[in-house]
């Protein structure tokens, strides 16, 4: 089937979204399915962090040595991206999704129940392999269940199951986990799982492969410059929240002075920033796609920078903290602008976006704490993220002057 607006098969489902109130319905009951996988993979990637001392106390490790195990699934993430999507090129997507979601629910059981460290190590680099391909694969479909002016959107919603995941999913995974052990919110985690395997199937409509898909066309969008610029805004750009949020809490606890207690509201004020800046985003990308991403990054470098300033005061350090979540805004307008460049490679430059997402977690991550460990302070994360921000902007700049250099008009949304 061939699609509209010159994308292969991503938006080959618009046109009949718009024909009735039933084919509308079928694919809000699509995304639905399509978020509650978001929603799974949120929490499974996510929950490990409150729940590492039982989990190092059980497998009789460190609790650093437990921390490899976040490594290890980000790891997974990074590799099984392009891999999978590669290799599941010609399959038809709900098929991919299916097998996708199945890989994850399995991998997170295999957790649930892995004997040693090395096991669980093993367990969660698998399980971190479908991650990237889901996200990338599920935008595509999503994207192909509506309108073209509200494709932002559509993937939007997708992404909102991972936000709503760290306000809603992660904190009562996490508890179960206390109460029943750490083992018990993997088993919830590979459920959730299991549960977006069957409404994929149940909802997502069915269409036949790509006849001219292949791993070998998948591969073309490697040679595509502004692919892997826009991969550079998301690793360099989406990096300073991260520099931040990786270490919100001793920043709370010592610069701040709030209790303990404070510690959970304030990350969720975080997701709730998350939540909001998602859906918020998706309507700015539908609108106005490039615009939208260079004012999130704008407003990144203002927002994390100025985390610098309020850090000392509990009430505008805890503001602070929840506008910072809205960085997140920057995901599904990058994620668009992806489809749009990859030509006839959509499924591994979609995938790759969460490739990108990864790198930056660690980036940021490794760059805050070379700023503490400098002796430059916990609110000193607050000006490498600022500079990470202002890093993505100088490539989201490199990117447009190269896109008018090259003569491309990008399609707009009207």
């Amino acid at each position: 089937m061939t699609a509209p607006h010159g994308t292969p098969d991503s938006l080959s489902l618009s046109a009949s979204t718009t024909d009735n109130p039933a084919s509308t319905a079928h694919s809000r009951r699509a995304l639905l399915a399509l978020g509650v996988g978001s929603f799974a993979i949120g929490t499974g990637e996510f929950v490990i962090m409150g729940l590492l001392p039982d989990a190092a106390r059980d497998l009789a490790i460190t609790i650093p040595q437990a921390g490899h195990l976040i490594s290890a699934y980000a790891l997974g993430v990074v590799i099984g991206a392009p891999l999978l999507a590669v290799l599941g090129a010609r399959l038809p997507r709900r098929n991919l999704l299916i097998a996708l979601m199945a890989a994850f629910a399995i991998g997170n059981f295999s957790s649930a129940f892995a004997p040693s460290y090395a096991s669980m190590l093993i367990a969660r680099l698998l399980t971190g392999f479908p991650h990237g391909t889901y996200f990338g694969v599920a935008a595509l479909v999503a994207a192909g269940l509506v309108p073209r002016e509200r494709r932002g959107q559509a993937v939007g919603l997708v992404m909102l199951g991972l936000t709503v995941a760290t306000l809603v999913g992660v904190p009562i995974a996490a508890t179960v986990g206390t109460w029943l052990g750490w083992r018990a919110a993997f088993m919830i985690v590979g459920a959730i799982g299991a549960l977006t395997a069957w409404l994929v199937w149940c909802w997502v409509p069915f269409f036949p492969a790509d006849r001219k898909a292949s791993p070998l066309r998948e591969l073309t969008a490697l040679r595509r410059k502004q692919v892997w610029l826009t991969l550079g805004i998301g690793a360099i750009g989406f990096g300073g929240m991260f520099a931040v949020f990786s270490y919100i809490k001793p920043a709370m606890l010592e610069v701040a002075q709030m209790p303990a207690s404070a510690i959970p509201f304030v990350l969720a004020l975080f997701g709730m920033g998350m939540v909001t800046g998602n859906l918020v985003g998706a309507k700015l990308a539908d609108k106005a796609l490039m615009p939208a991403i260079g004012g999130v990054l704008v407003w990144s470098a203002l927002v994390i920078g100025a985390f610098t300033l309020t850090a000392p005061h509990a009430w505008l350090a805890a503001v602070n903290v929840l506008l910072i979540g809205t960085v997140v805004a920057l995901g599904p307008a990058l994620q668009i602008r992806l489809m749009d460049v990859a030509g006839d490679a959509q499924t591994l430059a979609a995938a790759l976006n969460h490739s990108a997402f990864n790198m930056a977690n660690a980036l940021g991550a490794w760059l805050g704490g070379v700023s503490i460990a400098a002796g430059l302070g916990w609110t000193s994360t607050g000006w490498v993220g600022a500079l990470l921000a202002v890093g993505g902007l100088i490539v989201f700049a490199w990117s447009a002057l190269a896109m008018q250099r090259g003569g491309v008009t990008m399609p707009q949304a009207s």
